[in-house]
């Protein structure tokens, strides 16, 4: 069974390939698979053969070249087996008593992250399991910060300024820390004008309670970024946390070609970037990068009597579980450091550049299509396009057509027009491995 599992992940590793999975009714993999989970067990090499011959055929590779759905994701081989070494060393992540080594390689990847952001001097961040988490734990620091600074706020709700374009998470998050969410009324780029307008609708209890501040550095629906530098300044002004979720965009910070429209950034509170979108890393690999640090410890370093020993002059060091919401955490940002060290960040700049790239190469190929058109201008590596004369339905049966031939995964997304949504078809390109012809393919199966 052991040579099975170590042939698959080889097989998994250099397949640039793979078979596109398509879902399965829970029903149909019951009766594949019966009950697995039984009193003696069912032998591992019965649990692989189901895995194999079943379980992973009915879900998706996220690094297939024409997986352009969502935010698809394409780990460098070296990291997909990093991520082995790195279960296999079993190490906590939480402490620096415990994984001081490992955490110091993290901190080396951090650093990187920091650098690409222009924050200042002294900023500096951690792994988290993804964008959620981050956001999550940002606006905890945020929230807490701002009660700290006044105690009268210790017990009122307060309220977060984000555009409808933000992502899901962010309204998740609110929800999570009993906050209320002003939303700004565009899909298109969040301005500081918009911001403005905003704040003076507000009433003055509502403005009251305003302590952060939310904008995207690439939205995930459409790669929008937003106006910065001006928001920053409002926030600056106001006295507001300014967060940017990049989890998507922030990958591009690395890109020459673009890193002039995140312009603003580098005044930011907090950052959210996800390595394990456009930086190459295996799921789940978040980051929370933030312009002072002890903000952060203060609202989430967590104290018990069992825990004391972390604090010990003999244990000092850089623990992760005082900047986020999480304790026990893996080195999720080990692959990362790995991957990094063993390519350069030369590789990654041009991978990512590639990413960029193929947006430009399809909006020319959608242009000159005369049944296709573009819904605006591809944004950082998303490209939102229409078929002329299709409906919803035919979006939809597009899609479920060409993931079930095992062809290609591309979904469809809606576009606000006004208090009208139009649905459309959305590619967003990660893998640099997808080519144009696989662009021309996809466009094909649109006639």
């Amino acid at each position: 069974m052991s040579l099975d599992v170590i042939k698959f992940a080889i097989n998994r590793i250099t397949d640039t390939n793979p078979k596109l999975g398509f879902p399965r009714k829970e029903s149909e993999l019951a009766e594949l698979c019966g009950e697995t989970i039984t009193p003696d067990g069912i032998s591992g090499e019965k649990a692989f053969a189901l895995f194999r011959d079943v379980l992973i055929k009915a879900s998706v590779p996220i690094n297939h070249p024409r997986h352009l759905a969502f935010v698809p994701a394409s780990p460098t081989r070296s990291a997909v087996m990093f991520d082995l070494v790195t279960s296999a060393a079993n190490v906590h992540g939480a402490f620096w008593l415990e994984g001081a080594g490992c955490i110091f390689a993290e901190n080396q990847a951090m650093k990187w992250l920091v650098s690409l952001t222009g924050m200042p001097k002294g900023a500096f961040g951690v792994f988290t399991s993804g964008g959620t988490e981050a956001n999550l734990s940002a606006m905890v620091a945020a929230r807490e910060n701002w009660r700290a600074a006044d105690e009268s706020k210790r017990s009122v709700r307060g309220i977060v300024i984000a555009a409808i374009s933000a992502h899901s998470s962010v309204r998740a998050m609110a929800k999570v820390i009993d906050v209320d969410v002003v939303s700004v009324q565009t899909e298109d780029r969040f301005e500081a004008a918009q911001l403005e307008a905003a704040l003076a609708g507000l009433t003055p209890d509502e403005r009251s309670r305003v302590f952060a501040v939310i904008a995207s550095g690439g939205t995930t629906n459409a790669g929008i970024i937003d106006d910065l530098d001006g928001i920053s300044r409002i926030c600056r002004r106001e006295n507001f946390w300014f967060h940017v979720d990049a989890a998507y965009g922030g990958g591009a910070l690395a890109a020459i070609s673009v890193r002039h429209l995140f312009k603003g950034i580098e005044n930011a509170d907090s950052v959210t970037i996800d390595p394990h979108k456009w930086l190459f890393s295996p799921y789940d690999c978040g980051a929370v990068l933030y312009r002072d640090p002890e903000q952060a410890k203060r609202a989430h370093a967590q104290e018990g009597s069992y825990l004391d020993i972390f604090s010990d002059e003999g244990a000092k060091g850089f623990n992760p579980s005082d900047y986020q919401i999480q304790l026990t955490r893996r080195m999720r940002g080990l692959p990362l450091w790995f991957s990094l060290a063993m390519h350069g960040t030369n590789r990654y700049t041009k991978a990512i550049e590639r990413g960029i790239e193929l947006a430009k190469i399809a909006g020319r190929l959608i242009t000159g299509a005369p049944h296709l058109g573009l819904v605006r201008e591809p944004s950082l590596s998303c490209v939102l396009f229409r078929r002329f004369g299709w409906k919803a339905e035919d979006y939809r049966n597009w899609t479920y057509r060409n993931h079930k031939s095992g062809f290609a995964l591309v979904a469809p997304t809606k576009v606000r027009h006004g208090s009208e949504f139009e649905t459309v078809a959305r590619f967003c390109f990660i893998n640099p491995d997808t080519t144009e012809e696989d662009i021309k393919a996809i466009l094909e199966t649109m006639l």
